[in-house]
C-alpha cells in the first residue's frame, strides 16, 4: 500500500523547535513581553496559566500553535498582525537545512 497524504515525502522540514527561525520566533516572543513591560507572572495571570507555563514557552521546551500565539499577543495587548509583521522582519529569509 502507497502512503501518498499523511507520510512525509523525502526533504521535508526537519523539526523547527532547533532552528534558527523558532529560536528568534521565541526571543520576539519574550522581548515583547519584556519591552511592554510585563512579568512573566502577570502574563502568566492573563493567560490563566502558571508562571512555568510562559516560561517553558519562552524556552521553547513547549511549543505554542497559532492559535495560542493569538492569545499570548491578546493577553500582552498586541495584535497577531503585528507580532507577525515583526516576526517576519527578524526571521532570516532562507531557512538552513541542517
Amino acid at each position: 500500500m502507497e502512503c501518498k497524504l499523511w507520510c512525509s515525502p523525502p526533504n521535508t522540514m526537519d523539526k523547527t523547535i532547533y532552528s534558527e527561525r523558532y529560536q528568534a520566533f521565541l526571543h520576539l516572543l519574550r522581548s515583547t513581553r519584556e519591552s511592554l513591560g510585563i512579568s512573566q507572572t502577570e502574563l502568566a495571570t492573563r493567560l490563566s496559566e502558571t508562571q512555568s507555563f510562559v516560561s517553558k514557552c519562552e524556552r521553547g521546551e513547549r511549543r505554542l500553535d497559532v492559535a495560542e500565539l493569538s492569545i499570548w499577543c491578546t493577553a500582552m495587548g498586541v495584535s497577531l498582525s503585528d507580532f507577525s509583521a515583526r516576526l517576519d522582519k527578524v526571521l532570516p529569509k532562507k531557512p538552513r537545512r541542517a
